[in-house]
């Protein structure tokens, strides 16, 4: 890796991450996650540092995914210990942002996607600009959503965060405030203000309140009621069946939205996260690493990285859908090189 590609720097109280690759719309490498861990361990060890804040290199994303161009060639090669590496370090970086016992602040200005959302939303304050754009798009590369999806999407509010799972919806700054993705709204022309001010701040909180405002009202609260009732159903096949009787208009696209995607993914977060509901983080993560061992090297997630990420046709040839009991069976699945341990 090259040293450029993430920076580590100090700013009065604030330890500063930036998110350094913009032609690649700072999508997340294995090896920033190896850099990120023991730094944010110094930082924790370091009574001068006050807070952590992360943030993305030029204006176009914070973080648009993890490096899956390297998940591709490895699972196509068969190579399950990269892959194993890979996500084991990554959640294990996802549950140490979750559990960091100093103030962690994430800019989320631009796309936040994937990878992203993990060292983003896990975070203590989530700070939207006018130019976030915010999703979990897995299940349309026939993967799920993972990163600790299964822990913060069952606890948005009603059934929204099944509705982003299984859409890959994305959401602008008014709805992440509204799905509770984010904490704050302040205008990306403020952010350089902001980070200076936390740099010399006591209380963070207080600072990001006094620097929040209003984003206006979240286009996806008008359609709470269809996605609470439609998404409430006990089956995947469910949820389609109640978003057809529904008729036109949003529950049309929503259903057409579900239907373009891996239907096998689809099956497996819905579980995912309807089960995510009920465990702990750490149970959530361990969850998700078993489902990774099994669903990375299927060929629905192949087909769709090779769709949309290396062709770019926009034309996956999906699997036919799981059966509901080999989904289930792949919940309990251990994998070859052990389970998540922390």
């Amino acid at each position: 890796m090259s040293a450029a590609e993430i920076i580590f720097e100090r700013v009065g109280n604030l330890g500063r991450i930036i998110l350094n690759r913009p032609k690649a719309l700072n999508a997340l490498t294995l090896d920033q996650v190896h850099a990120m861990h023991p730094q944010l361990d110094v930082w924790a060890n370091d009574d001068s540092v006050g807070a952590v804040i992360i943030e993305g290199a030029g204006e176009k994303a914070f973080c648009a995914g993890g490096d899956i161009r390297a998940l591709y060639e490895a699972c196509k090669a068969g190579q399950m210990e990269y892959v194993a590496s890979f996500y084991r370090d990554e959640y294990r970086l996802n549950r140490k942002i979750k559990t960091y016992g100093k103030p962690y602040i994430a800019l989320m200005d631009g796309i936040v996607m994937g990878g992203g959302v993990g060292v983003s939303v896990h975070g203590r304050y989530r700070v939207a600009t006018e130019r976030t754009l915010f999703a979990m798009p897995e299940t349309g590369i026939g993967f799920f959503p993972d990163v600790g999806g299964a822990y913060f999407l069952p606890r948005c509010p009603g059934k929204i965060g099944l509705y982003l799972g299984l859409t890959g919806a994305r959401l602008k700054a008014a709805d992440c405030l509204h799905a509770g993705i984010a904490t704050h709204y302040v205008d990306s022309a403020r952010l350089g203000e902001l980070r200076a001010a936390l740099a010399q701040a006591d209380d963070v909180k207080a600072v990001l309140d006094e620097f929040h405002r209003d984003p206006g009202p979240a286009p996806l609260a008008a359609h709470g009621a269809v996605i609470d009732r439609c998404f409430a159903a006990s089956s995947f096949d469910g949820v389609l069946a109640a978003l057809a009787a529904e008729g036109e208009g949003f529950a049309a696209d929503t259903l057409a939205a579900i239907q373009a995607k891996s239907p096998t993914a689809g099956k497996v977060a819905f579980m995912q996260i309807n089960r995510g509901g009920a465990l702990d983080f750490d149970a959530c993560m361990g969850m998700e690493f078993r489902l990774s061992q099994v669903y990375a090297p299927a060929a629905d997630f192949i087909e769709g990285i090779r769709a949309v990420i290396i062709d770019k046709d926009g034309k996956p040839v999906w699997t036919e859908a799981a059966s509901d009991e080999a989904v289930t069976r792949a919940f309990a699945t251990v994998p070859a090189c052990g389970d998540l341990t922390f």
